[in-house]
């Protein structure tokens, strides 16, 4: 099975409130985004405009390989961005920041490609238990793209105090699976790390350019430089840790109510989940009303079991819950510790008839809707739901995917050529920015390596070899190149708009 093969293919809307203030000084935005992660999304808007840090404010982070739509914040600025992947529309005016209060669920719309005849029949049977049972309101892959990329979790490094290991792992490791020119900026600062006055090769370096000024002129304060990142993103860094806690713990927690019969198995990026396929009513009572906490040097327990499952995790990790606090910086880096429910219910769950996969010969495709509460994760739902099909993506699995797509930029660019760049339009002319090393990069879920994609490749039809073509252009070139050409397009497209667009 394949999902997010396309970006339409995973269409999440946010439900929201706001409280509209005239005159407020917050222009609330909703923003739809394809291909983008929020953060990715946030630092473009910020960056065309010159807004500083902290001024756009979300409610929470949707899925960078999908179509999304939330509400964003504005401090003080009318913006407006109307691009292929990223569009805003005004909605009104309110008098604070968005926070997560502001959203009542999500609604999911999912397309699950390449599946066989033969799914159907147990996908039956576990939307029956999907609505009887819940889901485990785990974390999923998403939140842990450092893992996949090499970072580790850096918040462990600020728990040892290691804050010179927490900026290396954060700005100096690049992952062999990035892509971007991010990946360059990384290698340059790993073969050049402690002379902050090297000057740097790639644009790409802007988003880290705080931190480097910061090192340049107090060297050796590597907590000072570490502040320097944005107020979110260390957030999310710490938080990032707190979820892999309150996985293994819930994972704990299931084993202690549930004997192993009851249970299955499910890979993902850090680790395994365990899911229940049964229950008995007092369990499942039990489990409907349980919660578990989001660990922070203050967590208390009222149940012995959770906080056996709680001790087991702690000593696993070789830590005990006073050490999750961060000496260095106590009120700008702390663990907050909440409860989060153990299980979520999709509501209003439709299963779509099954119908020809047109981009998988052979296959069948398959529509998902429903609805969850925010926080939940619609990714683990489908994987529930298809659980006896589903195997998550490894490294090789996610670099073998890559490669097709590179051939299929290369013939593109063999057919049109080096194009010269031209002039720029305020918001079409700001590059595509980096991609974060973030947890919420996150690869496409599929089943059967033999026919893994990171993004959707049509085929092209098959071409006559041509004679002696000239070696192609290496992967740098090739990545100039296509920024060129998108420059180019988005100039010539300003050129076509009418006139009153213009003055608009």
């Amino acid at each position: 099975m394949r999902i997010k093969q396309r970006p339409e293919d995973f269409s999440v809307k946010e439900s929201y409130r706001f409280d509209e203030v005239p005159g407020g000084l917050y222009r609330v935005y909703l923003m739809d985004k394809q291909k983008l992660s929020t953060f990715e999304a946030v630092d473009r808007i910020r960056d065309a405009f010159g807004l500083k840090p902290g001024a756009i404010s979300f409610c929470g982070l949707k899925d960078k390989q999908g179509r999304t739509e939330q509400i964003i914040a504005v401090e003080g600025s009318d913006v407006d961005v109307q691009e292929p992947n990223l569009r805003l529309k005004y909605l009104g005016r309110a008098g604070k920041p968005l926070s997560a209060a502001n959203i009542t669920s999500n609604r999911f719309a999912v397309t699950v490609r390449s599946l066989d005849e033969s799914v159907l029949g147990p996908l039956n049977g576990a939307a029956a238990e999907v609505n009887r049972l819940g889901v485990v309101n785990y974390f999923d892959s998403q939140r842990f793209g450092s893992l996949k990329h090499g970072q580790g979790f850096i918040a462990k490094d600020l728990i040892r105090g290691d804050f010179e290991a927490a900026l290396r792992n954060y700005f100096a490791k690049p992952s062999e699976l990035d892509r971007t020119e991010d990946a360059k900026v990384k290698q340059f600062w790993r073969e050049n790390w402690g002379r902050w006055d090297a000057r740097v090769p790639f644009e790409g370096s802007r988003k880290y350019h705080r931190i480097l000024r910061s090192l340049r002129d107090y060297p050796g304060d590597y907590v000072r430089a570490f502040l320097q990142i944005d107020a979110d993103y260390r957030a999310m860094l710490l938080f990032t840790y707190q979820s892999y806690l309150w996985n293994e713990g819930v994972r704990r927690y299931l084993q202690l109510l549930l004997p192993r019969e009851h249970l299955f198995p499910l890979r993902y990026q850090a680790g395994t989940l365990l899911f229940h396929r049964d229950a008995s009513p007092a369990v499942l009572s039990k489990l409907r009303e349980a919660s578990f906490p989001l660990l922070g040097p203050d967590s208390t327990f009222k149940d012995p079991q959770v906080e056996e499952a709680v001790q087991w995790v702690l000593g696993r990790e070789k830590l005990a819950l006073k050490d999750l606090r961060i000496e260095e910086s106590p009120r700008l880096l702390f663990f907050k510790s909440e409860e989060r429910p153990v299980l979520v219910f999709p509501h209003k769950l439709v299963l779509g008839r099954p119908q020809r996969d047109e981009l998988n010969r052979g296959s069948i495709k398959s529509n998902v809707a429903f609805t969850l509460p925010p926080g939940a994760y619609a990714t683990l739902v489908v994987k529930r739901l298809f659980h006896f099909s589903w195997r998550e993506d490894s490294p090789a699995d996610i670099r073998a995917s890559q490669r097709p797509r590179l051939t299929e930029i290369e013939a593109q660019e063999a057919q049109e050529g080096p194009r010269v760049p031209s002039s720029r339009s305020r918001v079409s002319a700001e590059r595509e920015p980096p991609s974060r090393p973030s947890s919420e990069r996150a690869a496409p879920g599929r089943a059967r390596a033999s026919s893994r994609r990171a993004e959707p490749v049509v085929e092209a039809p098959a071409r006559p070899p041509e004679p002696a073509p000239e070696p192609s252009p290496g992967f740098r070139e090739r990545q100039r190149l296509k920024k060129d050409n998108k420059v180019r397009a988005r100039a010539e497209s300003a050129a076509k708009a009418p006139k009153s667009q213009k003055k608009k």
